[in-house]
């Protein structure tokens, strides 16, 4: 029996209101590391929520935006403390902004990312990032993407292909706004949404840990539906629509290990076919 971790994703909601997203923030840590939660991953814009209408232009409505050596993000890391945690907020940086996520300790940040991947409404808000990179944690090596960058399978395969073992998705994902369903169980968006954190740990053998909001901003109306995902792309646990901690205890390295003993994706690709 491998190194077991107890991972959590998280499912809330998170508005404008930044010291309350704070306080929000340092109250699910407490009560994750109450219940043993060593990697804790928090959903997209995490601090100051996401935009409440896509395709705005103008600064009306649109989160707050922090620069990576904020005291907001200071007090998430001193929070932490021996969790490893990642959440998201909007960056200023150099003149733009992005959808950022980051991923820390007490010690300070392990590792970075800034969504890739954007759709139509994003543009006016946001820059794209332009890189997939994996880094170490004391829980071995993890990688991140935000909200539609899972909807690219290159994006997720570069991850694992850098030798991270666990990718963490952090989302605000909503249902659909061109075709809403009385349920969100039969949302179109909220099928693909579970479609894609199947199909990227299955296909990558990896563990996938997958966060959202919940709730709703201005005319978006957020799915939740975080999990975690073994390797094989079953479901080890879940939230549904609520508000609360998927949360499960994994042998990753065991696991990836036992996934890819037979048909090992990674060595088993052909890149000289796929040009």
């Amino acid at each position: 029996m491998g190194r077991r971790v107890r991972i959590a994703a998280v499912a809330a909601h998170f508005g404008r209101d930044v010291g309350q997203c704070l306080t929000k923030v340092e109250a699910i840590l407490a009560d994750a590391r109450d219940r043993g939660v060593q990697l804790l991953v928090f959903p997209d814009a995490t601090i100051g929520g996401y935009l409440g209408d896509l395709g705005r232009g103008d600064d009306t409505g649109l989160p707050p935006a922090l620069d990576a050596g904020s005291t907001e993000l200071a007090r998430v890391t001193e929070a932490a403390g021996d969790l490893v945690v990642c959440l998201g907020y909007r960056e200023s940086a150099g003149g733009q902004h992005y959808n950022s996520a980051v991923c820390v300790t007490g010690d300070g940040v392990l590792g970075r990312h800034r969504k890739v991947h954007q759709p139509a409404g994003e543009l006016p808000a946001y820059a794209p990032g332009g890189a997939f990179t994996a880094f170490d944690t004391p829980l071995g090596r993890i990688g991140m993407l935000i909200d539609y960058d899972k909807t690219f399978p290159e994006a997720a395969r570069t991850l694992a292909g850098d030798g991270a073992q666990v990718l963490a998705c952090l989302s605000a994902w909503p249902a659909s706004l061109t075709d809403r369903a009385p349920r969100l169980v039969q949302d179109r968006q909220s099928r693909l949404f579970d479609l894609y954190d199947c199909a990227r740990a299955a296909e990558n053998q990896v563990v996938w840990v997958s966060a959202n909001q919940t709730g709703t901003m201005g005319r978006l109306r957020f799915l939740g539906q975080s999990k975690v995902v073994g390797p094989g792309g079953d479901v080890l646990a879940r939230t549904w629509a609520k508000a609360g901690l998927a949360l499960a205890d994994v042998d990753v390295a065991g696991e990836v290990g036992r996934a890819r003993t037979v048909l090992d994706h990674l060595r088993e690709r052909r890149p000289e076919a796929y040009s």
